[in-house]
């Protein structure tokens, strides 16, 4: 990859990046398609964008249903059509009987898929309802989920295997809270979402444990804007939902969405 593309890259994109430019080069070149695993909003954003500059590329996303923010990829010579079902997305049902399972979350489920063993990327998006759960999952695991996946937090739970035009998808729940700050610094806005001291996000900023907009962000003087989504790891996700002025004293209002 050369310094020009990097540039357009934060550092700790560039392994991803040198693959997407392989996977593009190889369609172009050699006809090759590739089938990718599930790809968050970022990943998706840096493939469309190589591809861009490479006339001969095709790329089509599929999450399993439209509005997806997970979705796989498929990349292609510009002269070929996918056909519907190839880019591989199955759709999970998870219920249970057990009245526990209604308080059961997000994080329950993809802790439980992940407790199989399965990687992160096999995962798409996950919908949590009153009465089950439906998980987007890549097509070559999801027998191996239906059949291995019997607790979820220590809830009994049941899989089954669903057509795609049968996803409940979820209306997405935000926490709301009221901050005022100094200012719209990362690390200030992050510590008081989640009641840590500012040293304690400071280091783990540095250390790339933060995206803004599923960008890694190391600067935590880095400011934010309305509309952005934070996610800090370990902590989970917010999105900065308005900027609602200062108050007398010069702080910043804010009105903050947690991802719950």
């Amino acid at each position: 990859m050369s310094s020009e593309v990097r540039a357009h890259f934060h550092p700790d994109e560039y392994r991803f990046v040198d693959k997407a430019q392989d996977w593009i080069q190889r369609a172009a070149e050699q006809h090759i398609v590739k089938r990718t695993d599930f790809l968050d909003p970022r990943q998706s954003f840096i493939i469309e964008s190589l591809a861009n500059r490479n006339g001969g590329v095709s790329v089509v996303f599929d999450g399993g249903y439209e509005g997806a923010e997970r979705k796989r990829a498929l990349i292609g010579p510009d002269y070929r059509r996918s056909e519907p079902g190839e880019a591989g997305v199955g759709l999970l049902s998870i219920t249970s009987g057990d009245a526990k399972f209604s308080r059961l979350q997000h994080s329950d489920f993809l802790g439980s898929l992940l407790g199989l063993g399965i990687k992160r990327d096999k995962i798409g998006d996950i919908h949590v309802g009153d009465n089950s759960c439906h998980c987007l999952v890549a097509d070559e695991i999801i027998d191996f989920v239906n059949s291995n996946l019997q607790y979820v937090n220590r809830v009994f739970v049941s899989t089954e295997t669903l057509p795609l035009d049968r996803i409940q998808v979820a209306a997405q729940t935000l926490e709301e809270m009221n901050l005022t700050v100094a200012s719209l610094r990362l690390d200030g806005i992050v510590s008081d979402v989640y009641r840590l001291s500012r040293a304690k996000v400071m280091d783990p900023i540095k250390a790339g444990r933060c995206k803004v907009n599923w960008k890694p962000e190391a600067d935590p003087s880095k400011a934010l804007k309305e509309g952005d989504v934070v996610s800090f790891q370990g902590f989970g996700r917010f999105r900065l939902v308005t900027v609602e002025g200062e108050t007398k004293k010069g702080r910043i209002r804010l009105k903050i969405g947690k991802f719950v």
